[in-house]
């Protein structure tokens, strides 16, 4: 006799034993995309991407935010990346901000934006404008 099947809602898979989503070379998503496992990422998004762990191929691409535990980027990325842990490889381009409690750049990767150190990377920007670490903050003109 078969159990009835339990579709009272998801169940969320351990990312350290989860095999890791695959978006191919030939695949691309307009729109924004959650999870908590791994993704592999050969294609490309536009959109924001938040997962458990990020390793972008040669040929991925993210136009939007990067959110994640650890990161490595071998693609290209327009936008911003928060992560506890980012590494850019040789042939990585990255284009925006990099929120990061650790940092990893192989000679040969290129950067067009800032970078900083934070305690929190994958938390929720505030309705305040956040001030990175590197720039000195102003007082107002009276």
């Amino acid at each position: 006799m078969k159990k009835p099947a339990n579709n009272s809602g998801m169940t969320a898979r351990a990312s350290a034993t989860a095999t890791p989503s695959i978006i191919g070379s030939d695949v691309q998503i307009e729109g924004n995309i959650r999870t908590i496992g791994e993704l592999q990422l050969d294609g490309n998004i536009i959109g924001d991407l938040a997962c458990g762990g990020l390793v972008m191929g040669e040929t991925g691409s993210v136009k939007g935010t990067i959110t994640a535990d650890n990161v490595t980027i071998r693609g290209k990325v327009n936008g911003e990346v928060r992560a506890r842990s980012v590494r850019l490889e040789k042939s990585s381009v990255v284009e925006g901000d990099i929120y990061h409690e650790s940092l990893s750049v192989e000679a040969g990767a290129k950067l067009t934006g800032h970078f900083a150190h934070t305690n929190s990377p994958t938390e929720a920007k505030s309705d305040k404008t956040e001030t990175p670490s590197f720039v000195a903050k102003k007082e107002a003109a009276e």
